[in-house]
């Protein structure tokens, strides 16, 4: 799974989060006790910060062509990937996108990519 966002941990599970001043609002797609359907398959409950057990960001990072870089997400056998490395020369070479000032972004094949792996930031 690739991830890149908050998850927190309440009642010893994990859920998709995001916080919201001093509430934390959980994520989750099936129905469940004290959350509310916001859309078919998105159910959201929300609770004080008090009540979280741990909140964390978490990204999915990996290496391609012996470059760092954040996965952004995936379509078939593609990743869609920002690379991390600071550096326009090895971005230009690349033929990464210019996404914004100083990110760059491409697609690589899911085939080349390595050292995939999920961090907490």
């Amino acid at each position: 799974m690739m991830r890149d966002g908050y998850v927190a941990r309440w009642q010893g599970r994990e859920y998709q989060a995001s916080p919201d001043g001093d509430d934390i609002r959980l994520y989750q797609p099936e129905p469940g006790e004290g959350f509310e359907e916001v859309r078919p398959g998105r159910y959201v409950r929300v609770l004080p910060a008090s009540d979280i057990e741990d909140l964390a960001y978490v990204r999915t990072t990996c290496t391609w062509q012996g470059q760092p870089f954040i996965v952004l997400g995936k379509h078939d056998a593609w990743l869609r990937v920002e690379y991390t490395g600071g550096r326009w020369p090895v971005a230009e070479a690349m033929r990464l996108e210019v996404f914004d000032f100083g990110v760059y972004q491409g697609w690589a094949p899911a085939a080349e990519v390595t050292d995939l792996r999920e961090q907490r930031v």
